[in-house]
């Protein structure tokens, strides 16, 4: 009988491309959805209301791992004090409703695997190295991150396996942030943010999806684990590569920081500030990232 991954957050980008590699690699795999869609072979869904919290607990009961990706885009609208108190809630109660049923039913998971995200190391700029020991920040996106991470706690002490995936910029086709960009580059519109020099740890999403299989399958994995390519890349160095494959060099100026407040507010500290990451303990796991270099991962996004 095949193994059953439910994924919450299946349908976004990155659960979309998870779900295809499961399927090739044998498992079946369930998708938590707020609207009802039908079953499709060895994809099955399920509803769930995090707003209300209601969920067909048979997903949960179903479940030998459960990837959670759940959770509202951080980088989708500004930051009024309802929003911010959205992405948090959307994070801590979606975690906490997957932790009732399974307390619930004295459930056991082979693993419980959870979306995070670098910037639990905070909006800063300069040349440490950010590593899993790393001390979280405390602006608001550490805050963010940490309360993300420690809603999987309750888990953990239900001595199920979990794994932390910290998550940087995810490069895919037509998806994700590349998305906003390809228009402004295809037509030679692009430019460096800020001072250019803010670090931007990125990772393919074929790596990415690779690397949740990889803590499905090895049992040693638990804790944190950094999901970044460890290149020193900077937003000149990634605008400045993005031009020329689409065959040109940067002529704009770099759009000024206080453009950039003007238009997105306090959410700006997320193109305006980065960090150096550590890809070393997912590596030491013998995990090898198909991707290392950002010329060839974009152009493997812009040509598939």
């Amino acid at each position: 009988m095949k193994k059953n991954v439910l994924i919450s957050g299946g349908s976004g980008f990155i659960g979309r491309h998870l779900t295809a590699l499961l399927l090739t690699k044998g498992y079946s795999v369930s998708i938590l959805s707020r609207t009802e869609k039908k079953n499709k072979g060895d994809i099955f869904y399920y509803k769930w209301d995090v707003a209300i919290g209601t969920i067909e607990e048979e997903a949960v009961l179903k479940a030998d791992y459960i990837i959670h990706l759940a959770g509202e885009n951080i980088a989708e609208k500004r930051w009024s004090a309802k929003r911010k108190a959205a992405i948090i809630d959307s994070r801590e109660k979606s975690s906490q409703l997957l932790y009732s049923v399974l307390k619930k039913h004295y459930k056991k998971l082979d693993a419980f695997i959870s979306a995070s995200a670098v910037g639990i190391y905070g909006a800063v700029n300069g040349k440490k190295i950010c590593t899993e020991e790393t001390v979280p920040a405390n602006d608001f996106l550490g805050y963010t991150c940490q309360k993300w991470e420690e809603s999987i706690d309750f888990i953990e002490n239900l001595n199920i396996r979990t794994v932390k995936i910290r998550t940087g910029l995810v490069l895919g086709k037509n998806d994700g942030f590349l998305k906003k960009l390809i228009p402004l580059f295809k037509y030679r519109l692009g430019s460096a943010l800020g001072s250019g020099n803010q670090y931007m740890p990125w990772i393919h999403v074929d790596d990415l999806c690779t690397m949740y299989l990889e803590a499905i399958e090895n049992t040693e994995m638990v804790g944190p684990y950094n999901a970044a390519i460890n290149d020193n890349t900077t937003n000149a160095v990634f605008s400045k590569t993005l031009a020329r494959i689409f065959g040109y060099s940067i002529w704009l100026p770099n759009v000024p920081a206080f453009v950039l407040k003007l238009v997105m507010g306090e959410m700006a500290v997320i193109v305006l500030t980065g960090r150096r990451i550590s890809s070393d303990k997912i590596e030491q796991t013998g995990f090898k990232f198909k991707f290392k270099n950002l010329e060839e991962a974009l152009r493997d996004c812009l040509t598939k």
